[in-house]
């Protein structure tokens, strides 16, 4: 019986501070107990999480209620932080945009090069046979055949 009183107190402790190792040490049992009667035992495993959960809440309550306190007292960060995490308007955003690229001739070396190099990929393919159309380039102009 004394385990099951043990386990109660940890998960007591566990709603008040949702941190296994503080928790612990608040009852005198090790992490390694706990986490072997965590997987030993399903119905425990159901009532840490619970208790993790109550606990978690907890903390988040209080947490909100310093905020607000902090905001009454118009604290610039608090207000920041709270308009940017609850209201829409004031949400971080990301901005992308592009800028077209210009469309530039190649000059004739350039274009060798760049029929050259389709050409080498091509020839390197596993396709015994490549139809015209797929050795178009990316300008539509014809590439030389491959030998």
């Amino acid at each position: 019986m004394k385990k099951n009183k043990v386990k109660d107190e940890f998960l007591a402790q566990l709603k008040k501070v949702p941190i296994v190792q503080v928790a612990c040490e608040k009852v005198g049992i090790s992490r390694n107990s706990v986490y072997r009667w965590r997987n030993e035992n399903a119905e425990f495993r159901k009532e840490m999480e619970a208790a993790l959960a109550e606990g978690e809440e907890l903390v988040n309550d209080m947490s909100e209620s310093q905020l607000l306190s902090l905001i009454r007292e118009k604290n610039w960060n608090a207000i920041s932080f709270w308009l940017r995490k609850r209201n829409p308007k004031f949400k971080d955003r990301l901005e992308v945009s592009t800028v077209p690229l210009p469309q530039e001739e190649l000059s004739p070396e350039e274009e060798a090069v760049v029929n050259e190099s389709l050409r080498l990929a091509a020839a390197s393919t596993a396709q015994p046979h490549i139809s015209a159309e797929q050795t178009k380039n990316t300008y539509g102009k014809q590439l030389p055949p491959t030998e």
